[in-house]
């Protein structure tokens, strides 16, 4: 696992910059301070359309 600091970002928590480092973990992303307690997951969002948001008829374009 790959850990990487994230240039510039300030910690939310002590307000510490170039504090920061990400990585990912059974694909969750994980942000965690060096300088502090500061730790923080993100799930991915998934956005799913649904079969009548696919087909959706927005309009008919007729060329004259």
């Amino acid at each position: 696992m790959k850990k990487r600091f994230i240039a510039g970002a300030k910690c939310p928590l002590c307000e510490q910059t170039d504090s920061l480092r990400v990585w990912e973990e059974n694909q969750i992303e994980v942000v965690e301070c060096v300088e502090c307690d500061y730790v923080e997951q993100k799930t991915p969002q998934v956005v799913e359309k649904t079969p009548h948001q696919a087909e959706q008829l927005i309009g008919i374009f007729k060329p004259e």
